[in-house]
């Protein structure tokens, strides 16, 4: 289990968690440092975001403490809620995707989302940096 940083970007905005788990095909997050980040706050209820929560079992699959933090299992989230995502273990990024009534609007636009990635040196490049010029977008999953 690997304690070391990882970059996450959620909701098209990329954010750096000094302390994450990698195990496993998983994601494990600081819970205080998520909810700081992002807005995703564990609370009794469950993960919530704003008054959008999903259920976490007690001593479940989705949080875990160790060392005295709790670390949330993000992508075990995200496949339970439908968010698309993919992980590079070895640069460690993951990207999480829009939530599934987001998505649903913006295919209903035909207008792809904003994003942006980083390559392999670290420059960060956003798909609007593109707008208005043909551009061919590549995906790979192992799946």
């Amino acid at each position: 289990m690997a304690n070391d940083g990882a970059v996450a970007i959620i909701d098209g905005q990329e954010h750096r968690f000094d302390r994450a788990i990698a195990e496993n095909g998983a994601l494990w997050l600081d819970a205080a440092v998520l909810s700081r980040k992002t807005g995703w706050e564990l609370k009794p209820q469950g993960l919530c975001r704003g008054e959008l929560c999903y259920p976490v079992a007690k001593g479940g699959t989705h949080a875990l403490t160790r060392d005295g933090t709790t670390y949330v299992n993000f992508t075990a989230l995200a496949d339970e809620v439908g968010f698309p995502w993919v992980g590079d273990l070895k640069h460690r990024v993951w990207y999480f995707g829009w939530d599934p009534v987001a998505r649903t609007t913006a295919l209903k636009t035909l207008k792809a989302p904003d994003f942006e990635l980083p390559d392999l040196d670290g420059r960060t490049h956003r798909l609007s940096d593109n707008l208005g010029k043909k551009t061919l977008l590549v995906s790979w999953a192992s799946w």
